[in-house]
């Protein structure tokens, strides 16, 4: 007999209809504002598959929109994302995009227009049980869920680089419960994803900004439901 846990019955706290059309989308939204982590004027979301087929009726429209206001899957406020990004004078729009047939149908590509006028994207996809995962920052794939707390680097790939974040974490007693390192090109610039038991420590990210290697060092807390 299968067994079945808390979890598989109520499902995920959330606002909304649907664990992959509300609460994944509002994570795929916050995870993205959080990975951009600037003011932006204007985002657009370019909806894939089913994601675009049902995001009225299923709120997918206000559970990304909140997202991407650092509303997180169980905040009220995600019902009036509307009305709140009209008090913010937030400027987004909603679009049909067709990424290919191998994309999960419960897609959207989020697009920041920044203030002068450059844009920066992160694509993520709804995948059941409210989870979600990033699978791009502009074309750059990576894999980011959330599940547990998140550091995510952009440093570049030499010699020694995963060592030297690594040792910081260790100087810290932070605990790797996942790690997996992204690259285009061999002597480029690469991205770093830790996920970790328990939360990350300020002064232990500050030391891996300031490290020489490293071009950016962001922390998502954890988005498990």
């Amino acid at each position: 007999m299968n067994k079945f846990g808390l979890f598989d019955v109520v499902g995920p706290v959330m606002v909304g209809p649907s664990s992959s059309h509300t609460a994944g989308a509002a994570k795929i939204g916050y995870i993205a504002r959080k990975i951009f982590n600037r003011d932006f004027k204007k985002v657009d979301f370019y909806l894939h598959g089913s994601f675009y087929k049902t995001h009225k009726g299923h709120g997918t429209d206000r559970a990304l929109l909140g997202g991407v206001m650092l509303f997180k899957p169980d905040d009220e406020r995600i019902k009036d994302a509307f009305d709140i990004a009209k008090e913010n004078s937030i400027n987004y729009s909603f679009h049909e995009i067709d990424l290919g047939e191998d994309v999960h149908p419960n897609t959207v590509k989020i697009e920041f227009t920044c203030q002068d006028n450059s844009t920066w994207s992160v694509t993520g996809s709804s995948i059941g049980g409210g989870k979600a995962v990033i699978t791009k920052t502009n074309d750059f794939d990576v894999e980011i869920t959330c599940e547990l707390a998140t550091l995510i680097t952009k440093h570049h790939d030499k010699s020694g680089a995963i060592a030297k974040i690594s040792s910081i974490l260790y100087e810290y007693d932070i605990n790797i419960a996942f790690m997996k390192v992204f690259r285009d090109q061999k002597g480029e610039f690469a991205r770093l994803v830790v996920e970790i038991d328990g939360d990350f420590n300020k002064e232990a990210i500050e030391k891996i900004r300031d490290l020489d290697i490293v071009n950016q060092a962001k922390f998502i807390d954890s988005l498990k439901l």
